[in-house]
């Protein structure tokens, strides 16, 4: 599980990377064609910057500040992870639950980005009517070696444009994979239970990192 874990925060950084840009590239762009836009530029960053390649931290939280978290919708993304425990929170617990979830996937996923080499993304025809406002854009991630790796992402078109809520990996989506968590942690200690739980995750992670 825990390898699966890895495999799953390396390909969506490889992948999440993908999704930046102003909000008027994002509504006159199909998501699709903004993803394949700004894929080809941010891998270059992540190939090339060397502060990135020597496992800076620092270096590696900014370009996820900077990249990708202007097109993701973390509240959406933490109302689904919450599930029916989301209706019950308090307006403020919502709001700590979603700050916390949001710097939980960062530390997360900003570990991988120094793994990035010699990838490549191929994006898949996309399924959907020019009228839709939700929508799944199918990726896969090539390797020198081994398979090409499922990739995922769930788009929803917002008034400042679309934004992202929910990646696939293998068949995994990742709001899936921590609606079981969540539940599990609400049980033991209701909604508050789970933001401390987030809340000390994230202390360790930015120790880690040296925040």
């Amino acid at each position: 599980m825990k390898k699966f874990k890895q495999l799953f925060a390396a390909v969506v950084t490889l992948g999440m990377l993908s999704f930046t840009g102003g909000a008027l590239a994002a509504e006159v762009e199909a998501p699709d064609a903004l993803v394949k836009r700004i894929s080809q530029e941010v891998l270059d960053i992540a190939k090339s910057d060397k502060a990135i390649q020597g496992g800076n931290q620092q270096r590696v939280l900014q370009v996820v500040e900077e990249k990708i978290l202007p097109s993701v919708d973390f509240q959406k993304m933490t109302a689904l992870a919450a599930g029916r425990f989301w209706r019950t929170a308090t307006a403020e617990q919502q709001q700590q639950l979603t700050t916390q979830f949001r710097s939980l996937l960062v530390y997360t996923y900003s570990g991988a980005i120094s793994q990035v080499r010699d990838q490549k993304v191929q994006f898949l025809p996309m399924r959907s009517l020019p009228a839709d406002t939700d929508v799944e854009v199918r990726s896969q991630v090539l390797q020198s070696r081994g398979e090409p790796i499922q990739l995922n992402y769930r788009l929803e078109k917002t008034a400042a444009g679309w934004r992202i809520y929910d990646v696939n990996v293998l068949g995994a989506w990742l709001v899936e994979t921590y609606k079981s968590t969540f539940a599990a942690e609400i049980g033991r200690g209701g909604i508050d239970g789970l933001i401390k739980a987030l809340t000390d995750k994230n202390k360790s992670l930015a120790a880690k990192s040296g925040n």
